[in-house]
């Protein structure tokens, strides 16, 4: 097999990769002739999907079939004529309705196909490798004087040639077959990349899922499995062995690692991010693989190439982050959020950097030689950053401090300090939260968390005092004890006053996070009930005989838990201070004991 059946391994000629679908002219009407068109591929997709459900190398039932080129080369032949039929079918019903279901069939089978051939492909090299050895088809064809120069050694190339053909004649067919395949449903040349630039946003994520599964198989499979057969066929001339080598994957390779490119020069909109990062990690996780394969001066832009995608993709997510930086600063919203509750800046904010923790490795790879903000705008000296951790690290703890410093102009806004307080208790337990309950919390560490954890309680008290410090000191304390009649009722209506317009407020406020309300109503309920319980029981008894006590003492003690437990839910509660229970509960205290 000469130079030329080599390359047609793997590059059919252009008039079958170019090849569109015909069908016999007919002179139906052209409404007939459409329902037709539509009925034939329908029947290819369903003819396709028996055959390649069959064959599905992730089906438990698939291993009592083995290797498909193995077991049945008929239906070997089948598999392969229904794939082409479907990759046909896939183009017309695209044309015909993007979101159909049977496309979206179509699609599935055809990604389940690609897992078939390429699995084929690994084990039809792998049982070949010893027939296609240099050693094994050249020992026959040694010249008895090795200083015959380059004719012997072209003497040589013919003679191994002709010996691989003899031998591995139907092997190297089926590999041929199977690559014609590949390539024909989109991973060749004219799969369809080079029509990428007319392509639009509507598909472009389908057009990176599947150059996403492409990469893969392309440089793992076929130019790698193009690599071994080019050095078994041509062991003894490099010179032949780099040109063909060169000859067949140029074009292909450049198309593929050019896919990322362009994507690049896309609208950086900031949820395209993470598909760039795919991008980028499938290409650095490739990028030893293709340098080996890719060694020789000739097929160097193949490398130059992707290393090109790689920093396009890079300065294209150092973007969209600044892009998502400045917008944070610049959020100029001066609606309030009711009742002091999350944010929407907060939860959209957090979500964004959640996703991006999950792709914690390639961000660090990107940002370490970005250049960002926090360069010029350094982390407060109290503010202490380990860094030490992984670029991601450092860059998402700058980007959350960059929102904790947004939301203290938004607190700003609310005319209650108390309210602003619990605003700022309620977002930041939001955002340790989230850092906890994702990869997040791997990468700013334990150390991060408690720090937070402890600005949230701060938060928590500084509320408290605002919120509560008009009730508290509506009681006198411990100097009550020569207080007058009248002292004591000014008291009781002082509390009485100050609690009800505290409850009032707070039961409009809300808390929703569960552990964090239970912990505010406990902590206020520890600095109010027994203060105002020991001024009531040692006081109660001195107004005993007073006109309308029941309206003065309108509050028991033990009735203070019940009315806390109303506040944070967001709801207020028509006014319940009811005189009757507390004045039956203090009836009760009053019994000699």
């Amino acid at each position: 097999m000469g130079r030329k059946g080599i390359s047609a391994l793997f590059f059919p000629s252009s008039k079958t990769l170019n090849s569109s679908p015909s069908f016999p002219i007919t002179h139906m009407p052209s409404s007939l002739s459409h329902t037709f068109s539509v009925s034939t591929m329908e029947e290819n997709v369903e003819n396709a999907e028996s055959i390649i459900t069959k064959w599905d190398p992730d089906s438990s039932s698939n291993t009592k079939f083995g290797y498909l080129f193995q077991q049945n080369r008929r239906e070997a032949t089948n598999f392969l004529k229904s794939v082409k039929d479907l990759q046909r079918a896939m183009h017309f019903l695209a044309s015909e309705n993007s979101a159909s279901d049977k496309l979206v069939l179509a699609q599935k089978l055809m990604q389940t196909a690609m897992k078939r051939l390429e699995k084929e492909f690994y084990q039809i090299l792998s049982a070949n490798r010893d027939q296609l050895h240099p050693e094994s088809v050249s020992s026959g064809s040694k010249s008895s004087n090795p200083d015959d120069g380059e004719d012997a050694e072209l003497e040589k190339a013919g003679q191994s040639i002709t010996e691989v053909e003899r031998a591995s004649a139907p092997a190297m067919a089926d590999l041929k077959a199977i690559a014609e395949c590949m390539i024909g449903s989109g991973y060749g040349k004219d799969s369809g990349l080079l029509k990428f630039t007319r392509s639009t946003g509507k598909y472009l994520s389908k057009m990176i899922e599947n150059w996403l599964n492409v990469v893969k198989i392309a440089v793992k499979t076929l130019f790698a499995g193009e690599k071994v057969l080019c050095n078994h066929v041509f062991p003894v001339s490099k010179t032949i062995r780099e040109s063909c080598f060169a000859e067949i994957t140029r074009e292909g390779a450049l198309n593929l690692f050019m896919f990322p490119e362009l994507v690049s020069k896309y609208k950086k909109s900031p949820e395209r991010i993470f598909r760039f990062m795919e991008l980028h990690g499938a290409l650095s996780k490739l990028w030893p693989e293709t340098e080996s394969i890719f060694d020789f001066e000739s097929t160097s832009g193949i490398k130059l190439q992707a290393l090109t995608s790689l920093h396009k993709l890079s300065h294209s997510v150092c973007i969209i982050l600044s892009d998502f930086q400045s917008s944070i600063q610049k959020d100029s919203s001066r609606t309030l959020v009711t009742g002091g509750g999350i944010h929407p800046l907060t939860e959209s904010s957090m979500s964004y950097l959640s996703s991006l923790a999950e792709y914690s490795e390639t961000l660090s790879d990107i940002v370490a030689d970005c250049p960002f903000s926090e360069n010029s705008s350094p982390f407060p000296e109290s503010y202490t950053i380990d860094r030490s951790k992984p670029a991601a690290s450092v860059h998402l703890a700058w980007l959350i401090l960059v929102l904790l410093c947004k939301l203290d102009r938004k607190a700003e806004l609310y005319k209650d300090v108390a309210l602003a307080y619990l605003f700022l208790t309620n977002n930041l337990q939001f955002i340790v939260e989230k850092v906890q309950t994702n990869p997040l919390k791997e990468l700013l560490g334990e150390e991060w968390v408690c720090r937070h954890t402890k600005k949230v309680k701060l938060y928590a008290l500084s509320y408290e005092l605002q919120a509560w410090n008009k009730v508290l000191t509506s009681l006198p304390g411990e100097s009550s004890s020569a207080m007058s009649p009248e002292e004591l009722k000014d008291c009781f209506r002082r509390f009485n006053a100050t609690f009800e317009e505290a409850y009032q407020k707070q039961t409009t406020w809300i808390v929703p996070n569960r552990k964090l309300r239970d912990e505010l109503k406990v902590s206020i309920a520890r600095k109010l009930v027994p203060m105002y319980k020991e001024f009531y029981e040692a006081h109660l008894g001195d107004l005993i005989g007073e006109k309308n006590l029941e309206v003065l003492v309108r509050i028991g003690p033990d009735d203070l838990g019940n009315y806390l437990s109303d506040l944070f839910h967001g709801t207020p509660f028509a006014s319940s201070f009811s005189s009757s229970s507390s004045f039956n509960l203090q009836g009760c205290m009053l019994m000699p004991r």
